[in-house]
């Protein structure tokens, strides 16, 4: 169900009903169900006068600044969708969602530091806060909340899996059936610290896929995860005989092209604050337009 929200400086402003304001034990019990706040937030926010009603409006004092010291990057990140709540950047292939290692953070060549450069260029006091992952080398969308409130939101959704991610994928050879889910659990290779594999004692792991555009050496799939585990669909695809191209971590030929050839087509999640879907897309870059021609 969607809900009005607006912003007043520092504050968010909803107007939930009289039946909702009416109690505090009524504020507390639509914040939890309906906003779904953490309950220890929700104590914190009520004891710091943070949580406030007046009529039939109900305020949250959520957009306080809150300033990163994450280093920005000369440029800023390309933005496929933005509000007072959240964010979606576009990565390129090549570009770590975060730094892993000093000399990383010290090149400043993340998406993370893209963001903070973004938000510094437009002025935002805002900390940089990723909600999910996506592999160096693939390109696609990246979900970023803008406040300790919803951060906690759009975490505990990815959580339940209400974020849904659609990848485009092009592999090799001509996946039969044509449209399928795998469920194979996805573990550690014992052999290589950097790779997975299938493995009956891994962890919990789906894919749905479809194939959308078949030639003689590869095929263009589209994928979905119901989980999200490291180099799900990479693994996936290469336990079931089509591993990627460009991906020789998990037996693609990268004769002719140098990443795996994985992108993410579309981010689909509902709004923390107004409660309504919405659908982000992210367009192909050009080295998988060129490759796609091949097929």
């Amino acid at each position: 169900m969607r809900r009005h929200w607006r912003r007043q400086g520092e504050w968010v402003e909803f107007t939930p009903g009289r039946s909702v304001v009416e109690s505090e034990q009524a504020v507390s019990a639509w914040l939890t169900d309906t906003l779904r706040m953490p309950p220890k937030m929700l104590r914190t926010m009520l004891q710091r006068e943070e949580i406030r009603t007046a009529g039939d409006r109900l305020r949250l004092k959520i957009f306080a600044p809150d300033a990163d010291t994450l280093e920005p990057s000369d440029a800023p990140a390309d933005i496929l969708y933005e509000d007072d709540a959240c964010l979606v950047a576009y990565k390129p292939a090549g570009m770590p969602v975060h730094a892993t290692t000093p000399e990383q953070d010290r090149q400043k060549n993340s998406l993370a530091h893209a963001v903070a450069c973004h938000y510094i260029w437009t002025g935002q006091e805002v900390r940089v806060r990723h909600i999910h992952r996506l592999d160096v080398d693939t390109s696609g969308p990246v979900l970023y909340a803008k406040q300790a409130f919803t951060h906690a939101v759009l975490d505990e959704a990815m959580r339940r899996k209400e974020i849904q991610r659609h990848y485009a994928a092009i592999v090799q050879g001509q996946p039969n059936p044509k449209r399928g889910t795998i469920d194979a659990p996805i573990g550690k290779d014992r052999h290589h610290s950097s790779k997975r594999r299938v493995s009956p004692g891994g962890d919990y792991a789906v894919t749905h896929y479809e194939v959308a555009e078949t030639g003689s050496q590869m095929s263009l799939v589209r994928l979905s995860l119901e989980t999200g585990r490291t180099h799900q669909i990479r693994v996936h695809m290469s336990y079931k005989g089509h591993p990627l191209i460009g991906d020789a971590l998990y037996g693609g030929d990268d004769s002719g092209f140098q990443r795996q050839a994985l992108h993410g087509e579309s981010l689909r999640f509902l709004h923390p604050l107004s409660g309504e879907w919405m659908e982000v897309d992210a367009p192909w870059p050009e080295d998988m337009n060129r490759l796609r021609q091949k097929i």
